[in-house]
């Protein structure tokens, strides 16, 4: 007896590049649809009539495709280096993405797949998924959520973006989340289906799981960012597991210059591949649910590594940063890993990530020099800074851009017994960050430093940061380290909404000196970073270690940095216009802080 043939739904709301959707429309076309019948449902959220054109001449062609518009136009600003949301252009989404929960259960569709419009899909991705027999399954793609940083994929394991293994309530230095980070990201590499805490983008849903009750609604007692967050939650919380493929990666293309990767993608992931002796990633499924098909043979597997933010500074990268077309950013088995298809059209040098701590323990500890910038700091934060940071930095570069107070007398005194080299400008260099953060770099290069700590006079690290700061210096393999920054807004709370989400990121204050590399430098006038623009060429890693910024915590310098900034960038040339005019506002969002 025949059996009937499952039915998908294939939805994605729509707000994309011409360029980008064209590939991704032909994408669709390519998919294999050996066991199940595709319709499709795009809703057209678009603002280039172009793309709105391509929509409309591909349901021309295709037999069942039900296109939407979403009848509005918002703005969508993205850009070669990165991609800004906010909470309204979230919760659109989510209500596109529940629209399609609800048609796919109306009309009795075996499954929903839910794929955002920058991604391209070896063709026998769908029907791989489908054979996988799980509720809720995504397939792995691989981002550079920056330039010139590591490929990172889209799913997690805990809590906003956590990629390492936990036991609820479990404890871990940093030494352990590195390994386990390291592991997961490793396991990722192998041709398998692994069970994740989150994932989205590119996932198939199946009507038992719609039937109880997924969805993409806001949870109002969960503050996470992006509604693919509250997706898995609730799904987790209805007894649904969450799991990722790894046979058939997606090329994602995420900035434009990622379609210099889309021929490569096409000739690897044809039927003719493996008569021209590629060697692919795609076997036997690992979790021993089958192999795909024949024709499905080749697939592109990833490259793995944590992908932290520039240091963009907290006034021009706090908004929120998602994939584009509405992804969501939201990071040994048997086998031989397969070669990344992204290393072998961009390769990255990927470190090898050993443990060097534990290798000599008896070694001298790297030499940490801390550099910092100070102007008029007396009154503010200055003291209570440097007598956290002299618990374990062995000695201190500071620039002193023209201070009138005690600024100066006060690094000399709480450091009293560390090595300082102060240099003070009689002239403020702050109107030209450039400059100021060059002289920075080459006071501190002067005192022949092996790790480089560059701190403003208002960030301090955690309370444990001192105890497991030996075990980064330690680390071989990396030469650059990225935290997350907090700005409080009181004493003992940060902020967090669309403007101020500094802490979804990760930016980098920790770095290895090599007297060799070719540094190059951002001369941006304002936010120019405060270390060189090419350092994540170097090996870097993410670390759970935590910044507070303080610099925002009274209104007073709340009210100071506002005027400052209209100042020195009334049309906001090099920030974010409504994220200055937000820093007046009198009731923000703020979340305590547990130390």
């Amino acid at each position: 007896m025949r059996r009937t043939p499952k039915r998908v739904l294939l939805g994605s709301p729509i707000h994309q590049k011409p360029q980008i959707l064209e590939q991704f429309l032909a994408s669709l076309r390519r998919l294999h649809r050996d066991n199940f019948t595709l319709d499709f449902y795009f809703i057209d959220d678009n603002d280039d009539e172009a793309s709105s054109r391509l929509l409309r001449e591909f349901a021309d062609q295709e037999p069942s495709v039900f296109l939407q518009s979403s009848g509005v136009r918002d703005a969508y600003i993205r850009n070669d280096t990165t991609h800004y949301w906010n909470s309204a252009l979230i919760w659109k989404v989510a209500g596109f993405k529940n629209l399609m929960i609800r048609r796919a259960e109306v009309f009795e569709y075996d499954y929903l797949f839910l794929i955002d419009s920058d991604l391209l899909l070896h063709p026998g991705t769908v029907s791989h998924l489908i054979r996988m027999d799980r509720d809720i399954v995504s397939e792995i793609f691989w981002t550079q959520w920056q330039p010139d940083t590591m490929l990172q994929p889209q799913v997690w394991m805990h809590d906003e973006y956590n990629q390492w293994e936990a036991l609820p309530g479990e404890q871990l230095g940093q030494e352990e989340i590195n390994r386990r980070f390291h592991d997961f990201l490793n396991k990722l590499q192998h041709p398998g289906v692994y069970e994740v805490g989150g994932l989205g983008a590119c996932t198939l849903i199946s009507r038992r799981a719609i039937l109880s009750g997924v969805s993409f609604d806001p949870i109002k007692n969960i503050s996470y960012w992006g509604e693919d967050r509250h997706f898995c939650i609730r799904a987790a919380a209805l007894g649904i597991p969450l799991y990722v493929d790894t046979h058939y990666p997606a090329l994602h293309l995420y900035r434009d210059s990622d379609l210099a990767k889309v021929g490569d993608y096409l000739r690897l992931t044809s039927p003719q591949a493996r008569s021209e002796g590629v060697a692919w990633a795609a076997g036997e499924d690992s979790a021993g649910a089958g192999s795909p098909p024949a024709a499905d043979d080749s697939a592109a597997p990833p490259v793995a590594s944590g992908a932290p933010e520039r240091d963009d500074e907290v006034l021009s990268s706090d908004s929120s940063s998602k994939p584009s077309g509405y992804a969501d950013d939201s990071i040994q088995p048997q086998g031989t890993p397969a070669v990344p298809f992204e290393a072998a059209v961009q390769p990255q040098g990927e470190p090898s990530f050993t443990q060097a701590a534990s290798a000599d323990a008896h070694r001298k500890r790297p030499k940490l020099t801390l550099s910092m910038v100070v102007k008029n700091e007396g009154g503010r934060f200055l003291r209570q800074v440097l007598r956290e940071h002299r618990n374990y930095i062995d000695e201190a570069v500071i620039i002193d851009d023209g201070s009138t107070d005690d600024t100066v007398a006060i690094c000399r005194a709480e450091l009293e017994g560390i090595p300082l080299r102060l240099v003070q400008n009689t002239v403020s260099k702050f109107s030209n960050e450039a400059e100021l953060r060059k002289q920075q770099w080459e006071e501190t290069v002067k005192s022949n430093p092996e790790w480089i700590l560059s701190l403003d006079a208002d960030e301090l690290f955690e309370q444990s940061f001192a105890s497991e700061v030996e075990t980064l210096l330690r680390e071989e393999s990396c030469d650059l380290f990225c935290f997350r920054l907090y700005d409080f807004w009181d004493d003992n709370q940060y902020r967090e909404d669309a403007y101020w989400r500094a802490h979804q990121s990760y930016r980098p204050f920790l770095i290895r000196y090599r007297e060799h590399f070719p540094y190059t430098w951002n001369n941006l006038p304002q936010h120019c970073g405060r270390l060189p623009e090419n350092i994540f060429e170097l090996p870097h890693q993410l670390s759970n270690l935590r910044i507070k910024h303080l610099g925002w915590s009274r209104p007073e310098y709340r009210l100071d940095k506002y005027l400052r900034y209209m100042l020195l960038d009334p049309d906001a040339q090099y920030g974010w216009k409504e994220q200055y005019e937000s820093i007046l506002d009198q009731n923000p969002h703020l979340v305590p802080w547990v130390e």
